[in-house]
């Protein structure tokens, strides 16, 4: 179990390279549509890569 866990955040760090851009275009639609405020959009970008990068660790990892 733990061991799993392991290889899939060792994984993500590579991962990280396909989710920075999700996170950028994700911050940018909602600065436009609901006008958010910077700090805000910074944390949705962080947010939003490291989930992504995550699952996308964890699918590749257990299919």
């Amino acid at each position: 179990m733990i061991q799993d866990i392991v290889i899939i955040l060792v994984m993500a760090v590579p991962m990280i390279l396909f989710g920075v851009y999700p996170g950028l275009k994700l911050g940018d639609f909602l600065e436009r549509k609901y006008n958010i405020d910077e700090s805000l959009k910074r944390k949705v970008m962080i947010i939003t890569t490291i989930v992504f990068t995550l699952t996308l660790s964890s699918l590749l990892y257990y299919i």
